[in-house]
């Protein structure tokens, strides 16, 4: 295995999985409220499809990554309105409702919302589209065995930052009882559905420019 292409895709992974915006949130409230490995899960979401737009970029499959940029506008409008869902879903829950949703599918389900949350934000594909291109990664020229390995390093990278922020916050969170719980879930879900509000307006935006 090519070690300086597994290397520079952590590190691509962790910088592009570690500036904290909305999905950053919802780790930091379900590491809060649910423990560490709903937080970390939630993480291993964004992870999953960190990696699959990666092997787009990676593999040069400059149709599917056209595609899904000239979609732009239809995945805003799914991550924004998800995204206001699950704002208002976070700002009314409570904790102890918390408890019977993460013994049912809470885990489950927080895996598969980041995931979604990732796969339709277009800035994501353009990152990595941007990023790639820089190394020469995703031309005709590709090394596809480099790409893979490049690919299993923006995981693993990613992956890496949301069980280091999980980690830290789970043991900050051991300080708050359920009433700090309840205002964590209500800044939480006030932030999450501003972060939806605003992908719904970047759409208005776009439209009239």
């Amino acid at each position: 295995m090519d070690l300086a292409f597994l290397i520079k895709g952590v590190i691509i992974g962790f910088s592009i999985a570690a500036p904290v915006g909305p999905i950053g949130v919802l780790c930091i409230r379900r590491t809060l409220a649910e423990g560490r490995l709903s937080g970390f899960l939630s993480g291993i979401g964004v992870a999953t499809a960190d990696a699959a737009y990666g092997m787009i970029a990676g593999f040069g499959l400059t149709s599917i990554s056209n595609f899904l940029i000239g979609q732009q506008i239809w995945l805003r409008l799914m991550g924004g309105l998800f995204l206001g869902y699950l704002g208002i879903k976070t700002f009314k829950i409570k904790p102890s409702d918390e408890i019977i949703s993460s013994n049912k599918h809470g885990l489950i389900g927080n895996y598969f919302s980041t995931f979604i949350l990732t796969i339709t934000n277009p800035m994501t594909i353009i990152s990595f589209v941007a990023v790639f291109a820089g190394l020469g990664i995703g031309t005709i020229q590709t090394n596809y065995y480099s790409s893979l390995v490049l690919v299993i390093g923006v995981f693993f990278g990613s992956g890496l930052w949301w069980l280091t922020l999980s980690t830290i916050i789970d043991v900050l969170g051991k300080r708050f009882n359920t009433k700090g719980l309840i205002w964590v879930n209500k800044v939480s879900g006030i932030i999450v559905l501003i972060f939806g509000l605003i992908a719904l307006a970047s759409i208005w935006g776009r439209n009239f420019i």
